[in-house]
């Protein structure tokens, strides 16, 4: 508001601002309310550093130092180079190449600057080392990295020493006396981490806060770190008690993060538009070391180079770009390139080789969770058959090759333990004209891995979803026609020959359309999402009996714990009403219900695997009464303090109800004396001792008159 708007607007209401005390008019404070990240950064020794505008432009070193009659040619053979790669606005001094004012003659390098910082990026990437002839390599630099340079000392110091100072304990989290999982939600503003207390029907606070993140938070794979996304980049909290930030990682309007399975690295990824409608969007993907911060390997390009194979992404680019070999090792990881996929190995960010391996066609792959085993998969081409292949890295050993004929399509199912891989395919009939679906299924630990062909009874039937029983040797199919199709269960044993695959049974007119196995195998749930409006049958696989048959309405998500104890279905802002989760018990009971407007995202913590030997784990299945008497004992007292506290509750409510009817019996008996003069003396309250007497009172309503035509004869 100006300034005489605002002795105006004083005038009209009375105020003389002479005599305001400005020192006593309430501001809100520098923060609005919002603490800042970026404090610690303030006193940090170093001068913060700010942008300067000048990223757009890069610095050409190595060029010819040439005459003032051969200035032109020159300066067209740098245009040609350069103006290929981005807008450069020529005519206005987007090339300067500057000239000794004593000899007229360049002094061997150039300034460029592009219309955007992403077009000067590639330019350096580009042209950097490029040879314009046997004596002339040309040094690429942005020019804010000039400055940079220059003020690196011209003795080396060694760096200084600082005392060791403990972190706190990331795992603290999982000591939690009462055995609880965390989880994270995200509505409206805020970001909250909570416990699941299912004892108590409620979840208990941790930590909140509000703008959090720019568009997501994601767990790490063991559950160590919660990333949040931001414009400048990516960031990852942790902490005993509270989340504190632990490290940043600079990568401007990233968009996407993926994990390491190990939690060594983060992958990041932005995409930027082009500053011309011909070319594609620029790409940039950051491989950073989580704990350091450092950028291990970074890759650009255009979209379309990181758009071949897989499904899903952005703007055409399939994610994740890098896929991790399986394993907490985090040594290997592939993207798959046009005819090519290339591994890389960790210790150096280099192909294995120093060669991608060369694969014609090759249309999509997938790695075993826990072994670096790459399953390739080669469509039909011409008279050759598609084919699905093993391949052991890092000798890039052919293990295991199946040849695949009159392929429509094919997906791959890796099993969580690595042990199975089921190819689901998809072939044409003889006609051309249809499609039938069909199982192989490849037994990795057995010998030569022996491969099992499985079809429906059903060759017709549509595949609708799949999915492996968790660390077991089960698998579950949804088959049929929506919206009520079935659901057939199988074994990759059976009860006389464990390398058989046997069908359990099949569940008929099932209203699901997806698949949940608890963690820990044994139980499942069908969903029905979307259409179905969140059908829910808990089913028992080990006894192949329906536990529970419930339904959360419009339900988008579902996601176990990780325990395989609790399950939490949430409604997402994709609707506008119901928006908040549910937490079930593993067999279909309804523990408690929260609401939130505005609400985005559920993620459960994860765990790191158990340190316990599968024989210790079986050794307390067995003894699991034993184990459990403590927990049975407390959850009795926990009962008993939820019914104490239920009693408390009613009784509350009784004498507020008590309360109440006092009160009005006291306004009734003082308005006592006020009712007596309005009945003329008449003093009873009871209705008994009154005369009823009806009187009858007829009312006119309306009058109409007509003229009747009337003849006497």
């Amino acid at each position: 508001m100006a300034t005489a708007d605002l002795l105006a607007q004083a005038t009209s209401l009375g105020i003389d601002l002479n005599q305001v005390d400005w020192n006593s008019v309430p501001v809100p404070p520098d923060d609005m309310g919002i603490p800042s990240d970026d404090d610690d950064l303030i006193n940090e020794g170093e001068p913060m550093e700010f942008e300067q505008g000048l990223d757009n432009i890069v610095v050409v070193d190595n060029l010819p130092q040439v005459p003032e009659e051969k200035f032109q040619k020159l300066l067209d053979v740098v245009k040609k180079i350069y103006c290929s790669i981005g807008k450069v606005d020529v005519d206005n001094g987007g090339i300067w190449m500057p000239v000794d004012p004593e000899t007229r003659k360049t002094l061997g390098y150039c300034f460029i600057e592009y219309a955007t910082p992403q077009e000067a990026e590639l330019a350096r990437e580009k042209t950097n080392g490029y040879r314009l002839d046997r004596s002339h390599i040309f040094a690429v630099n942005m020019f804010e990295d000039i400055e940079k340079f220059m003020r690196v000392p011209d003795e080396w110091a060694p760096p200084e020493t600082l005392p060791y100072v403990p972190g706190e304990n990331l795992q603290q989290w999982l000591t939690d006396a009462k055995a609880r999982d965390q989880f994270v939600i995200r509505s409206g503003q805020d970001t909250e981490v909570l416990w699941n207390d299912a004892r108590q029907l409620k979840p208990e606070p941790v930590y909140k806060r509000p703008y959090w993140t720019e568009s997501f938070v994601q767990w790490s794979p063991l559950g160590t770190y919660l990333a949040t996304i931001h414009r400048q980049g990516a960031a990852v909290w942790g902490g005993a008690t509270t989340f504190n930030r632990l490290m940043r990682y600079a990568h401007p309007m990233v968009k996407l993060i993926d994990f390491s399975p190990g939690e060594r690295y983060l992958v990041t990824y932005s995409s930027h538009e082009p500053s011309t409608p011909r070319d594609t969007h620029r790409v940039v993907l950051n491989i950073f070391d989580v704990r350091t911060g450092k950028v291990m390997r970074d890759f650009k390009g255009s979209a379309d180079e990181f758009a071949v194979g897989g499904t899903g992404g952005v703007t055409g680019v399939s994610w994740p770009v890098f896929r991790w070999a399986g394993g907490r090792e985090d040594k290997y990881f592939a993207r798959i390139g046009k005819n090519v996929v290339s591994v890389y190995e960790t210790e150096t960010f280099t192909l294995i080789d120093k060669r991608s391996m060369k694969v014609e066609n090759v249309l999509d792959f997938s790695w075993s969770p826990v072994d670096p085993i790459l399953a390739l998969f080669v469509p039909e081409i011409g008279n050759q058959p598609a084919r699905v292949s093993l391949i052991q890295i890092p000798g890039k050993e052919e293990l295991r090759q199946k040849n695949l004929f009159s392929v429509s399509d094919c997906k791959m199912f890796w099993q969580s333990s690595g042990e199975y891989l089921a190819v689901k395919v998809d072939r044409y009939t003889k006609t051309k004209k249809s499609t039938y679906t069909g199982f192989e299924l490849f037994r990795i630990k057995e010998r030569d891995i022996p491969i099992e062909d499985l079809e429906l009874e059903s060759k017709n039937d549509k595949i609708i979803a799949f999915a492996w029983e968790p660390k077991g040797h089960r698998f579950a199919v949804i088959h049929g026609d929506n919206p009520r199709p079935d659901v057939s269960f199988y074994s990759m044993w059976t009860a006389h020959n464990t390398g058989r695959v046997s069908k359990l049974t099949t569940l008929k007119s099932k209203q699901a359309n997806a698949l949940y196995w608890s963690p820990s195998g044994h139980y499942i749930i069908l969903a029905g999402l979307k259409g179905l409006n969140g059908q829910l049958e808990f089913y028992n696989v080990d006894e192949l009996e329906t536990m529970a048959s419930a339904e959360h309405f419009m339900a988008t998500d579902i996601e176990w714990d990780p325990t395989g104890r609790y399950v939490a279905t949430s409604v997402t802002s994709v609707h506008e009403m119901e928006n908040g989760f549910n937490i079930w018990s593993f067999n279909g009971k309804l523990l408690y219900r929260i609401l939130k407007d505005h609400f985005f995202q559920y993620s459960w913590r994860p765990r790191p695997p158990s340190f316990l030997t599968a024989e210790k784990e079986e050794d307390i299945a067995k003894n699991l009464k034993k184990y459990s008497k403590k927990y049975e004992a407390e959850d009795q007292d926990v009962s008993n303090l939820l019914s104490e506290q239920e009693r408390e509750k009613r009784k509350m409510l009784k004498d507020e109800w008590q309360k109440w009817v006092s009160e009005w019996q006291r306004l009734h008996d003082e308005e006592k004396s006020l009712r007596q003069e309005l009945r003329d003396g008449e003093a009873s309250d009871e209705e008994e001792e009154y005369d009823i007497k009806e009187v009858e009172v007829e009312e006119v309503v309306d009058v109409t008159e007509d003229i009747v035509d009337y003849e006497l004869d």
